[in-house]
């Protein structure tokens, strides 16, 4: 996908290809990291590297792995020298695009765990290998991640078509993006250090620091656009 919108932002796709390992490496080893740290009370029996990354849950610190890819992308931009505002777009395009994938393919391997409901779509796991700790139907909360993930995709990338200012589909690809993590959290059985604390896991606190972040951001930029157009006019 980064391949394919590359035409249309007119950016280079090689700051992302010739950097692949930086950005395999360090989404791996961090979000595996902070995930582990998260669970700390349940995966502290690791004793070896094979254990840290295979285990029998394979999961791994979604906001992290953001947070370590963007810090990459960053770096990598500062060292060419390279203009942020033409890649950010189509990043979260990007990024929403995978992310529906990935929660499909969460589905099938067990990783993302939901909670016993009765609102009418539950889905029974009665496989013997499956980590799931319930044996009555419970909530399809991968298959609702990847369906509104797949829609939220959909939109940005017909919007990216017609809209021409600069990081207004990141902010709001990321805000939206945060709200679906932060409501749909609550359907999950997971918990962090954080959630036996209160009633938000680390997931939903980062989603929250990101919407402030991205509101705050989108208000500025909307707010420079006004200033520009209105300068526009008053020139002609």
């Amino acid at each position: 996908m980064i391949h394919k919108l590359a035409p249309r932002y007119n950016y280079d796709v090689t700051l992302f290809t010739k950097n692949i390992l930086w950005y395999f490496f360090s989404v791996l080893i961090f979000s595996r990291l902070f995930y582990v740290i998260w669970k700390w009370e349940d995966l502290k029996y690791i004793k070896n590297p094979f254990e840290f990354f295979i285990t029998s849950d394979y999961n791994f610190t979604l906001m992290w792995a953001l947070f370590w890819f963007i810090l990459v992308f960053i770096i990598q931009t500062k060292i060419n020298k390279d203009n942020i505002n033409k890649y950010i777009d189509p990043l979260v395009i990007s990024f929403i695009f995978i992310l529906f994938i990935g929660y499909m393919w969460s589905f099938f391997g067990w990783q993302v765990y939901w909670r016993d409901t009765h609102i009418g779509i539950e889905i029974l796991y009665s496989h013997p290998f499956t980590p799931i700790p319930y044996q009555v139907p419970i909530f399809p909360l991968a298959v609702i991640y990847s369906v509104l993930y797949f829609m939220l995709f959909s939109a940005l990338y017909i919007l990216s078509m017609y809209i021409h200012i600069k990081a207004l589909l990141w902010y709001i690809g990321m805000i939206i993006f945060s709200c679906i993590l932060v409501i749909f959290e609550f359907f999950s059985w997971k918990t962090d250090i954080l959630k036996d604390s209160i009633w938000m896991n680390f997931t939903q606190f980062f989603a929250l620091l990101l919407i402030i972040i991205c509101s705050y951001r989108l208000y500025l930029l909307m707010k420079e656009n006004e200033w520009k157009e209105i300068t526009i006019l008053h020139k002609n």
